[in-house]
């Protein structure tokens, strides 16, 4: 409509009407108030160089819109069809039935997280998940921390702060989003002692090293990248046999951290959990979403003496897991002690998932849109987990004339779906799609072949 700024309704008209009337029953007075406010702010702001005012309904309609976009969440679930498993933009490892519902049924109420049912007093939460580690990997103590970062960080700052840290040049890695391990044990106070080269590292180095009489030796598992060429490291026997003729204790940190040997689905081997202790290693730092398959944790397991000071460290109640963590790990673990890892934990089922029945998925795909064709193709762990490899899989590829927009629209659905290009086709691997999720695929593409 035309007319001058003194033609707008007013708050109060505006906050009167039926549709308006119903948005405060939704989102309550005061944001959509707020909402008004800010629309007729934008209407004025645009005066006079729009050439009209808005109308009405157009103007309760800019409310309305103000009111979803603020009050929508900014985390949603997605159809992960890249066929990167643990894709760590798109949340890592998705949980399992078990998994979820240990942390409704500790969220949707009270718990005890830390209260002693036997006492009837104050209790720990510390004590939740740490049998079960110690029945799977043999340790004496375990403690879990919100990540693996904030466990490295505690080990260095609880047991190295102001002492040398022996670390390998080869093993100074960053990993996603600029984290460094440099970075990290300096952030602790802990002193680097740097050994060898970028390529290789002798036995010698370490022995060199120990004279020093660091706090610890740190070995830091390159898992999101390989060296290869002229190259050359000791084994961790090796090097935990000279450290402990030293007194100096050795810390593992994994990274990823399996329980299960890589080997067995056709990939490389990943060192396990189990291994790094076998090998006389004082502590094992892993994460907890990666190849273990569970929710964000860090994980610590080794020595008992040495896991209690941590325990007791001050900043181990700044990085503490909470309820949630707890629960959600513990059902995890629980499908390894009943050896049902392959079948209940999605990671693992999509990694051990017969190439028959990718093709057999992806063909359905095909019949039911209609469009596309079925291609060999290839699936990755992902999640700073063996680097460079990959499992054989079956795609859909689609021949959309415009693949960057086909994939944009298909950001766009409810849920969205993220695929990816290959060869100027978009492709979808049926490997990372969860079966309930198949429906919800095909429902988002077929508008966009019609």
């Amino acid at each position: 409509m035309t007319g001058s700024l003194r033609d707008l309704p007013s708050v109060d008209s505006l906050l009167q009407s039926p549709r308006l009337l119903e948005w405060i029953a939704i989102y309550g007075r005061l944001l959509t108030t707020q909402a008004v406010r800010e629309a007729l702010a934008q209407v004025r702001a645009a005066h006079p160089a729009a050439s009209t005012l808005p109308a009405r309904s157009e103007l309760e309609q800019e409310i309305h819109n103000l009111l979803t976009a603020w009050t929508a969440s900014t985390l949603e679930p997605v159809i992960n069809a890249t066929g990167v498993i643990l894709h760590t933009n798109l949340g890592r490892a998705p949980l399992s039935r078990a998994a979820l519902a240990a942390a409704v049924r500790v969220s949707s109420g009270y718990s005890n997280l830390e209260y002693d049912l036997e006492r009837g007093q104050r209790g720990s939460r510390l004590i939740h998940a740490e049998a079960l580690l110690q029945c799977l990997t043999g340790a004496e103590a375990a403690l879990v921390v919100n990540n693996n970062a904030a466990a490295v960080l505690l080990v260095l700052t609880g047991l190295a702060r102001r002492r040398a840290v022996v670390i390998a040049r080869s093993q100074l890695v960053e990993i996603g989003g600029g984290f460094r391990v440099p970075d990290v044990m300096k952030q602790s106070g802990a002193r680097l002692l740097e050994i060898g080269a970028t390529n290789r590292v002798h036995l010698a180095d370490y022995a060199e090293a120990l004279r020093e009489a660091p706090a610890l030796v740190l070995r830091a598992h390159r898992s999101n990248f390989r060296i290869i060429g002229f190259t050359g490291e000791p084994a961790l026997p090796e090097i935990v046999a000279l450290a402990h003729q030293s007194g100096v204790p050795v810390v593992d940190d994994l990274g990823s951290g399996s329980l299960i040997d890589t080997a067995r689905f056709g990939l490389a081997h990943e060192p396990t959990v189990q291994e790094s202790l076998a090998a006389g290693a004082d502590l094992v730092c892993f994460s907890g979403d990666k190849l273990l398959g569970g929710p964000q944790a860090g994980i610590i397991i080794g020595r008992g003496e040495l896991v209690a000071k941590l325990k007791k460290h001050p900043l181990a109640r700044a990085i503490r897991a909470d309820k949630l963590c707890l629960a959600s790990l513990t059902a995890t673990l629980g499908h390894y002690l009943k050896d049902e890892a392959e079948r209940e934990i999605p990671i693992w089922r999509m990694i051990s998932t017969p190439l028959a029945d990718l093709e057999q998925r992806a063909q359905a795909w095909r019949r039911s849109l209609g469009h596309g064709e079925v291609v060999s193709g290839e699936s990755t762990v992902g999640g700073g987990s063996l680097p460079g490899e990959t499992l054989p899989s079956w795609l859909l590829a689609l021949s959309p004339s415009a693949p960057d927009r086909f994939l944009r629209r298909l950001r766009q659905a409810d849920p969205p779906v993220i695929a990816r290009l290959k060869n100027d086709q978009v492709v979808l691997d049926p490997r990372t799609v969860l079966p309930e999720q198949e429906q919800d695929l095909l429902a988002a593409l077929r508008p966009l072949l019609g």
